[in-house]
């Protein structure tokens, strides 16, 4: 368990500042992206910088560390020297969550052979009008799932014929993980406001 993720859901006053302004911020975020009134793909991006910039507010920026190589697929941050993934999905159903990104059927194949979870991960699920959450899955809950269900369950492929865009984390895995109990989580309703 990373300690200092533990802190940040323990600590009361971020945690209203959490629920408070994510959705607000994550708003701006689909503003910000939109093209005809619907959010590109560089939402996540954005996304993930409302992330980075909440771990900088409580740890200071010196101790987040964002340049991180394209070499580590996985890694989005480093907080204190542990490295983090950020992930976000806008449904309430658990779906959709990437572990790769391509289009290459065979890259896939041999990203599933070669995968084992490396990190601790922060999920936000956004599920604007209804419950989502903002959720600390720890590396450790990741490996026992891992390990239990087997790569190929684990992992989903597209359907072969499909727009591929890569490989996902299986609905049923990623919620055996978020369910464990050494998962933490802060739900959130997630309301618009007027820009």
């Amino acid at each position: 368990m990373n300690k200092y993720l533990v802190e940040m859901f323990e600590d009361k006053n971020l945690v209203q500042k959490i629920e408070d302004k994510l959705p607000y911020l994550f708003q701006i975020a689909e503003v910000e992206s939109s093209r005809a009134k619907i959010p590109g793909m560089q939402v996540g991006s954005l996304r993930e910088t409302v992330i980075v910039a909440l771990l900088m507010h409580k740890f200071g920026e010196k101790n987040v560390e964002t340049e991180i190589p394209i070499t580590e697929p996985e890694v989005d941050v480093k907080l204190f020297g542990q490295p983090i993934s950020i992930k976000t999905i806008s449904n309430t159903s658990f779906t959709g969550v990437k572990l790769t990104w391509t289009v290459d059927t065979q890259k896939l194949i041999e990203f599933r052979e070669g995968y084992h979870p490396t990190c601790d991960m922060i999920l936000v699920q956004i599920s604007w009008n209804a419950k989502g959450g903002f959720f600390y899955l720890p590396l450790e809950v990741q490996t026992k799932v891992f390990q239990e269900m087997g790569k190929e369950k684990y992992i989903k492929l597209p359907k072969p014929g499909t727009n591929p865009r890569g490989g996902e984390i299986s609905k049923d895995a990623l919620l055996r993980i978020a369910q464990d109990n050494q998962s933490i989580s802060i739900p959130i309703f997630w309301h618009k406001q007027e820009l």
